[in-house]
Order: C-alpha cells, then structure tokens, then sequence
C-alpha cells in the first residue's frame, strides 16, 4: 500500500493550480438549492471532472431540486464498497453571495468550503489513484452528490440510504475544521409545527363562549421549551409562533414551528413523547382546545461507535502521512449526510473537505493550501481500505 499511496502522491503534488480550475467553475456557478438551473450546471460540471476510467455516472432525476448523481466503480472482487458522500447545492441565493476571489492563501466564495471544495478533493484523489494504476485495485466505489443537503436531504437521504447498504465505511466530505479535525459525533436535528384549535368568539359580548387557541398554544411553548437538557445535550427552540385576528376576538387557530436537538437516538425518542404529552397537558388546561403536532426527526444523530471510532484512526494516521491535523473534532451542533450513512450501521467520519471557516456565511473560506494533502490523505486512506 505504502508504494502505491506514495505514488499517488507524488502525482497530486504541486497539482494546486490544476485542483483551483475546476473549483473556481463550480464556485462561480450558482447553486442555491432551490435554483435547480444553477445545480444542473453544477451538475454536468462534476460529470466531467469525474469523467475517469472505470468510473460510471448514474443521474438521478428530481422533479424540485438538481439532478442528484451517483458515480460507482467496480472495484477489487469480494471486497466491501467504500461510500464518499457530498453535496452540490449552496445556501446563498442569487445576488446574496457570488464569485470566487483569491486572498493570498485564501480563496472565497458561495460553496468554496461547504462544499464544493470537497467535492474536487475527491475528484483529485480519484484521478491520481486511476492514473497510477486504476481504480480496479481499490474497494467498490459508490460517491453520492445530492443536491438538496442544506435542506436536510429530503430525497437525497433514500439514495443514500441506498448505496451505502454493505458499504464498510462512509466518508463525507463536509467543511474541514480548524487543524483538520475530524468529526465523528453530530446532533440530530428535528422539527414539529405545533397547530393550536380552538373556538373564536367575540371577546368582550361573548368572551366565555371562546377556546383561546393561543393561550393554549402558549402553555405548550412553556412546557416545551422547558425539555431544554443541556447536560444531555438537548435542545428545544421555539422559533416562530402565529396566531389570532385582532385583540378583540378570542383566537381559534395558532401555530408554532418548533427546532429540536439531541446527541443520541433514545433521546430523540424521549423528546418527541415529551412533546406528545406537553401538548396534550395544555390543551387539557384550557377546555375546548386541542394541539395537533406534525413533523419528528429530520435527520438522525451522528454517533461515536467502536467502528468510526477505528475508521477516524486509520484516516488519522493517513492524515498525519500527508502533514495534516489529525485530532478528533468536537460535537458538532448541526446535521450532515453523515447522519444518513452512520443511522444505516455504517462507521461514518465526516468533515473530511479542505480547511476553512465561514460555511453559511459571506466570509466563507478555504486554506488552499490543504488542497492537494486532503487529496492525497483520501487517496492513501482508499488504498488502506
């Protein structure tokens, strides 16, 4: 393995200005989620830059989002696939966020970091593997490109949950942290719209004859937000409620749209019967009410297993090969594909894109200078496997 991982290696080093070509194109490509023109262009974009011998394209049509692609490879015979997981689609709609600019050491732009500048690492670490003796000697490939994460992937999870079935591993190609950490736990994310029914009635002639969908709807924040654990890591936001006509009419209808975190799946079980029984506790305290709850889990948690627990290892050691940061990164607040391939009993590591800060802002960046190793560290972890 050592041979040939330093073989591809040295074919990726120095490879920064060809790595930085097709990462400006897709960058200076809008591809908000809900622009699926700007994805699709994205989209054939990435079919040329994996455009490799022995590598096949299948596109998965969508009738709201970009086309969703999924590249395979036929791989040594008897061994398990490999899963590489990323995304197309960016947070910034057009007008928000747009071009590629280069800033000494930096390169900015919409998607730069989150992630379209992973998406090339892996393109990379492909050719140069192909190029110094083919993918036939590597683990089956399955490389997943949804175009709807930053939505929560609400097709894109189904592919996934499709082709990592088997696979030995999953590796995602999210933003890189700070010293190149890795990441291995995230939280799971969930939501609910809460609707408050009641009964309107005139509020000063007929005020008793009125059910106040609000006042119960109130009661529910309260006891809701209260679900709040920060020792466990859970977290109950409610971040919108609406409701009500005018001062002068009791209020028959309410609603509030509710964010839910937690670190583990019996957590996310434990929150949503709590919030079943918050719900029917404050319609219950006011007679002629009734709550009605819609959503659940979005996306469940990444966790730590003794299989990720090994796969962060090996891609450790293969990190430090390449002169990278090789520590494990902290819980990770927010949700990712990763969640998808580690829910399906698959070891899963993520954050594995080029260095940066500023993903879902307008200061987003990437070092480029961790370009080229975060290519050659994926091309020696492939040969591991």
């Amino acid at each position: 393995m050592t041979d040939a991982a330093d073989s591809a290696g040295a074919w990726l080093s120095g490879r920064l200005p060809e790595m930085e070509a097709p990462l400006r194109a897709l960058v200076e490509v809008n591809s908000f989620t809900d622009n699926p023109a700007g994805g699709r262009e994205v989209g054939r974009q990435l079919q040329a830059l994996y455009a490799l011998a022995g590598l096949a394209c299948e596109v998965v049509p969508s009738q709201r989002y970009a086309d969703h692609l999924v590249f395979r490879s036929a791989g040594r015979a008897g061994a398990a696939p490999v899963l590489l997981v990323g995304h197309l689609d960016t947070v910034f709609p057009p007008g928000k966020f747009e071009g590629y600019r280069v800033e000494g050491a930096l390169r900015r732009g919409p998607g730069v970091l989150d992630m379209k500048g992973g998406l090339v690492v892996i393109a990379f670490a492909l050719r140069a593997l192909a190029e110094t003796g083919g993918l036939a000697r590597l683990p089956p490939l399955r490389l997943v490109v949804v175009s709807d994460e930053e939505v929560g992937s609400p097709e894109g999870q189904g592919i996934i949950r499709r082709e990592v079935a088997g696979a030995q591993a999953a590796l995602v190609f999210e933003s890189g942290r700070a010293n190149d950490a890795i990441i291995t736990r995230r939280k799971g994310t969930g939501m609910l719209v809460v609707t408050a029914h009641g009964k309107a009635a005139h509020a000063g002639n007929a005020h008793a004859e009125g059910a106040n969908a609000l006042w119960a709807l109130s009661r529910f924040v309260d006891r809701v937000q209260g679900l709040t654990d920060y020792a466990r890591g859970v977290t109950v936001n409610v971040g919108k409620v609406v409701g009500g006509q005018g001062k002068n009419t009791v209020p028959d209808h309410a609603q509030a749209h509710v964010d839910l975190r937690f670190e583990t799946h019996a957590d996310a079980e434990a929150l949503l019967a709590a919030a079943r029984l918050a719900a029917a506790e404050s319609a219950a305290s006011v007679p002629g009410t009734r709550l009605a709850l819609e959503g659940g889990v979005a996306r469940p948690p990444l966790e730590k297993t003794p299989g990720s627990e090994a796969l962060m290892q090996a891609y450790a050691a293969c990190a430090k090969a390449c002169g990278l940061g090789h520590g494990e990164a902290a819980l990770v607040g927010g949700g990712s594909d990763a969640s998808t391939t580690s829910a399906a009993g698959v070891p899963s590591i993520d954050g594995l894109g080029p260095r940066g800060k500023g993903f879902h802002t307008v200061d987003e960046f990437i070092e480029a200078e961790t370009l080229v190793p975060k290519a050659q560290a994926l091309a020696r972890m492939l040969l591991a496997l």
